[in-house]
């Protein structure tokens, strides 16, 4: 047998692994809650194709590539397990396995490391809760997405509603549409179908009602069987407290904005200060994509390494408030043609970075830059440090921060060396470190962040939503801290 033979028998031997993974993946999703993860990346509904590539993508982290084989046997442990809602790494169980010098079988580690989540410990599984969504465009209709591959056993968000305003002809069917195919995310991964009579559509099973309304305060929830649910304003209409009061209508408890929000209204990253919100806080928000791409990054930077100062020019693709053609705009450079130019444009993300970070001294500058690309964009943080240090020892510990910290849902790690925007499109993370650019001299670090301002920011407004909603589960190994 040649070399060529023996890969392409290893290659069909991990396929049929893969394959085998799938309905254990599955069942332990639907029927108890719990979403299998390999290094924060999660395989429920995953192909077998998708399965073998993450596994791969471990290489980039960890230095060499994890096989279905070492992964395998822990999921197969926990199948066996009686396990509650819970999201489990098996890359993480397999890296600390090895570490582990006890001599316990498979078997044994798993039912310790995840024993939180087993027996009397596990957290019994809820009636799920209700979710309203206001607005339908780029960031709400990826939110729908998200809430609906999300509904697994139907114990944790549910998308009951969307709310936006009167349209014409076919309004339903367009938007149904917009929500099956996107030019830039692809299909939607299920069937939808539309009931005009019943002003529904249904998405792989979820009746998503469609309320038209020009005014939140016209509506009242209850009317459509919605109770106590969390409201995603995803208009960025109203941004301080009074104007996002009118959405606490009967049937919505909490309201969540997908802007940055004024005054008093806290700005929540997901995995810096989401932790911080008072129970009984009704509206709030989840700042803005930028924002949340540096302010994990740069917290990890100033654990590690403090923080003097630090400018931040982000170069953001453009936006659906720009023109298409040179037209009339308020902001006077966002009526050129976002797709002919490079647009000079202002952020909020640098000072909005104190809302998120009040211990942070570090005065941080910024601005930015729309350019000719739909979707992914990257911020450049420059940054004086507090003590010297070198670009290995800066790369090591942001490759450990993703791989092992708290924040490896927050920050993602590539030493791709052709790595481009489009490369990004998709990705669940808030930001993602390219080594390859990371720049670092004595006390001055210059880190190159990319983030899908679309998907990535999305994810990071679920993550926030499950938490107020008591529906963010433990995850197991626990990170470092």
């Amino acid at each position: 047998m040649t070399v060529n033979d023996d890969s392409f028998t290893n290659w069909k031997n991990r396929e049929e692994i893969a394959e085998s993974m799938i309905p254990i993946i599955g069942k332990l999703h639907r029927e108890r809650d719990v979403t299998v993860l390999l290094h924060s990346r999660s395989l429920v509904n995953k192909s077998v194709v998708s399965i073998l590539k993450t596994h791969r993508f471990a290489r980039q982290i960890a230095g060499e590539e994890l096989s279905v084989t070492e992964t395998m046997p822990f999921l197969q442990a926990l199948a066996t397990l009686d396990l509650g809602p819970s999201q489990i790494d098996l890359g993480m169980l397999a890296a600390t396995y090895k570490a582990d010098d006890r001599g316990l079988s498979v078997v044994d580690f798993t039912a310790e490391a995840v024993a939180g989540a087993t027996g009397a410990n596990k957290i019994e599984r809820g009636e799920g809760r209700d979710v309203v969504l206001y607005g339908f465009g780029r960031i709400g209709r990826l939110v729908a997405r998200l809430l609906i591959e999300k509904a697994g056993s139907g114990n944790g968000l549910r998308l009951r509603a969307i709310v936006v305003r009167g349209g014409g002809d076919q309004d339903l069917v367009k938007r149904a549409s917009l929500l099956r195919r996107d030019s830039i995310h692809g299909q939607f991964q299920g069937t939808i179908t539309v009931d005009e009579a019943n002003d529904t559509i249904v998405a792989n099973g979820n009746e998503i009602k469609v309320i038209h309304a020009d005014d939140p305060s016209s509506v009242d929830y209850t009317a459509y069987g919605i109770k106590d649910a969390i409201l995603i304003d995803n208009t960025g209409k109203w941004r301080d407290r009074e104007g996002l009061s009118k959405h606490l209508r009967p049937g919505i408890a909490k309201v969540v904005l997908t802007a940055p929000g004024k005054g008093d209204v806290p700005n929540i990253v997901h995995g810096v200060n989401h932790d911080m919100l008072k129970p009984d806080e009704q509206i709030l928000s989840c700042a803005s994509c930028t924002t949340n791409a540096i302010v994990p990054p740069l917290k990890a930077m100033a654990d590690e390494y403090g923080v003097l100062r630090g400018h931040v020019e982000t170069v953001h693709s453009f936006t659906n408030d720009q023109n298409l053609l040179d037209n009339y705009h308020k902001s006077e450079r966002r009526g050129r043609s976002a797709p002919l130019n490079m647009v000079i444009t202002e952020t909020g993300a640098a000072s909005a970075v104190a809302k998120a970070l009040p211990d942070l001294q570090a005065k941080i500058t910024g601005s930015s830059i729309r350019v000719p690309v739909p979707d992914v964009s990257i911020a450049i943080l420059n940054l004086q440090l507090a003590r010297e240090t070198n670009r290995e020892e800066v790369l090591d510990y942001l490759r450990n921060v993703s791989l092992t910290s708290p924040l490896r849902r927050q920050i993602d790690f590539t030493s791709a060396p052709d790595a481009v925007s489009s490369d990004f499109i998709g990705s669940r993370h808030a930001s993602i470190v390219d080594a390859g650019a990371t720049k670092v001299e004595g006390d001055n670090a210059i880190l190159y962040l990319w983030y899908d301002n679309e998907f990535g920011y999305s994810c990071q407004v679920i993550r926030v939503v499950q938490y107020v909603s008591g529906v963010e589960y433990p995850t197991y190994p626990a990170p470092a801290v």
